[in-house]
């Protein structure tokens, strides 16, 4: 066996520009395919919430969320049994700086600045810039993360040029507060956007959605059908959803993103398959009558197939390793990106991921090699010793 092992490492660098472009393809492979999983993972599988997540649920028009609610449902809403809070949440989109360089986007809400801090409880922000906020109407607050990509500071004047909304708002930056999830944020007072707003436009009397705070996380679900159930028959009937639901909400514009990271999965296995199993038969044809020279010292054909085998596995499973390093970095990349703080703040090669990658990587190696080496530790020795390639 130790002979065997010896004779497998030196195959697999016996023509070391053959291997190495193998082993880059697989590893370009493996890389897109462990980013792709990394996000698909990161938008649709199931992850932890924390306690303060686990006490929200956003209350959206039914037909879909970018039909407004009137401001009315929010009474009938804070009489629910249970709910503890009841926040305006209005995006305001608009445009800030350059509107051509993607860097100046970030998510702007117009909430109850009153409200704001206690619904997300996990926000951090110093008590007399809350008061500031809370007092100041063309107050804004900005997380660090934002505040650390434009170098704000407490003072700074900011102004939104609106696009869904007919108005430009002219805010002051009273506060910055931290998010544990070091998402981009950057929150200002309803009012001001309502009375910005031209008298009969519809955007005074409605808004998003609500952000509704449970007492308690067992009442959440007693409480969103409640919700629900109080609006079906209104001409605004609502549909509650978790804060996770909410957020995967604006990936729908997309389309159907699941499919299409399935696809493109698929794609790239298939692709990887057709190259590594071109390249590995090649090498299998070459060594044809070397392997007839093994079964006539006396290698049975079982262990010239595990060689074979074991020379796939090996090259497949380094260009694996090489490609969740790339796939480590690209991530990290990904999640640096102007406007990916929201969505991809918690990207990242997770073990799981990097596991599924490199057993992708192997089982492509093991089936590529399969056939020819099968093939090969079948063939007699007279046929062996007599093949040409």
């Amino acid at each position: 066996m130790p002979g065997s092992l010896t004779l497998m490492f030196r195959n697999v660098l016996r023509n070391r520009r053959r291997s190495a472009l193998t082993i880059a393809s697989i590893a370009v492979s493996i890389c897109l395919l462990g980013v792709l999983l990394a996000i698909y993972r990161t938008l649709f599988a199931p992850t932890d919430t924390t306690p303060a997540q686990a006490l929200r649920v956003f209350v959206v028009h039914k037909v879909s969320m970018v039909q407004a609610l009137p401001l009315s449902h929010g009474a009938a809403i804070r009489n629910v049994a249970g709910v503890r809070a009841a926040m305006l949440w209005q995006f305001f989109g608009g445009t800030y700086g350059d509107s051509n360089d993607p860097r100046n986007f970030f998510p702007r809400f117009a909430v109850e600045p009153s409200k704001l801090f206690d619904v997300f409880s996990e926000f951090t922000i110093s008590h007399d810039e809350r008061s500031a906020f809370e007092h100041e109407r063309t107050a804004a607050v900005a997380s660090q993360a934002v505040a650390n990509k434009y170098g704000w500071r407490p003072g700074q004047k900011i102004t939104f040029v609106g696009d869904i909304f007919p108005v430009n708002l002219d805010l002051t930056l009273v506060g910055i507060f931290a998010d544990p999830e070091n998402r981009e944020w950057v929150f200002f007072n309803h009012e001001y956007l309502q009375e910005s707003l031209p008298v009969g436009d519809a955007g005074r009397d409605s808004i998003q959605a609500f952000v509704v705070q449970a007492a308690n996380p067992g009442d959440v679900t007693r409480i969103s059908q409640a919700i629900d159930r109080q609006f079906a028959n209104s001409p605004y009937p609502t549909v509650s959803k978790t804060e996770r639901a909410f957020q995967l909400s604006f990936v729908g514009f997309l389309g159907n993103l699941r499919l299409f990271l399935a696809a493109i999965c698929g794609a790239v296995t298939f692709t990887m398959l057709l190259v590594s199993g071109n390249t590995l038969s090649m090498s299998v044809r070459e060594r044809i009558r070397e392997m007839g020279v093994l079964k006539t010292v006396g290698y049975p054909p079982r262990e010239i197939l595990a060689m074979i085998l074991g020379e796939a596995a090996f090259t497949a499973l380094t260009g694996g390793f090489i490609g969740c390093a790339l796939a480590y970095l690209l991530c990290g990349a990904v999640r640096r990106a102007p406007g990916a703080g929201n969505w991809f703040s918690n990207l990242g090669l997770s073990p799981g991921v990097a596991t599924i990658a490199l057993l992708v990587a192997v089982s492509i190696g093991v089936v590529s090699a399969l056939v020819p080496a099968i093939s090969a530790a079948r063939l007699s020795i007279v046929d062996s010793l007599r093949y040409e390639g």
